[in-house]
């Protein structure tokens, strides 16, 4: 049985989240990184969102090294359907696990938007 937005607007979760997960997680199938650090996520429902990077990548923090275009370009789907990044390409992130940055499918999903035009992907 399903749970409906106002079971999870109950349980705290506010109205955006409640009605992503009431229709149904989401799986990421591709991405494509964009000039301008946003992200065109393609969902296993068809769907394709715009996800903006930009506000995560700030000095000090995880995403730091990937405010340089040419390693936020080394975006992938890792096998568990997260959007992740390489810190050291040359790294085997599966045996280093401290090597991958990675933004859950869900979070990818709540805080984008749908595309409605073509992306900027040179």
């Amino acid at each position: 049985m399903s749970k409906t937005a106002e079971y999870y607007i109950s349980k705290g979760f506010d109205c955006k989240t409640a009605e992503y997960f009431a229709s149904g997680k989401k799986r990421i199938t591709g991405v494509v990184p964009n000039n301008d650090f946003t992200l065109t996520i393609t969902f296993d429902n068809g769907e394709k969102r715009l996800y903006n990077v930009g506000p995560l990548i700030q000095k000090g923090t995880v995403f730091e090294p990937f405010a340089d275009i040419e390693n936020f370009r080394r975006v992938y789907v890792d096998d568990t359907h997260c959007i992740a990044w390489d810190i050291d390409p040359d790294i085997d992130s599966n045996q280093v696990w401290n090597n991958k940055v990675d933004l859950c499918p869900d979070e990818c999903y709540i805080d984008s938007v749908p595309v409605s035009g073509k992306p900027d992907t040179q």
